[in-house]
């Protein structure tokens, strides 16, 4: 298997427990206005993206609100991934590492919200 990462933080140094660890954490800082209005939404985290690849941080799974009508019974949640891997190849040290999970949960919760990437983008968060 061969090992695409240019630099970035060794796989091994942060075990997949630790990352969803920081994960949860970086989830408790973020303003309430923010996380309350999530509704039917599952945040999961998982080695690399299906394509293998260390290029997408974090995805939104799922009908935005800005599009959806109500839940009914039964609906499968949203589901928001970040890419362990990813993160570690993008940064070199753990308090970057805390600040990359911070920015790509606030970039999804915000697909989650109907804003795309070019809104995002505008606003210092893409």
């Amino acid at each position: 298997m061969s090992d695409d990462r240019a630099a970035g933080i060794d796989p091994a140094e942060v075990s997949a427990e630790q990352f969803d660890d920081m994960v949860v954490a970086e989830l408790d800082l973020l303003p309430d206005d923010m996380v309350d209005g999530l509704d039917n939404v599952v945040f999961v985290t998982e080695d690399r993206p299906e394509d293998g690849t260390l290029d997408l941080l974090g995805l939104y799974d799922g009908v935005a609100l800005t599009e959806r009508g109500s839940y009914g019974f039964g609906e499968l949640p949203d589901r928001i991934v970040l890419y362990r891997e990813p993160h570690l190849a993008a940064v070199d040290h753990v308090d970057d590492l805390r600040d990359e999970i911070h920015v790509t949960l606030v970039h999804e919760i915000a697909h989650f919200y109907g804003i795309d990437d070019d809104q995002l983008h505008q606003l210092g968060w893409a």
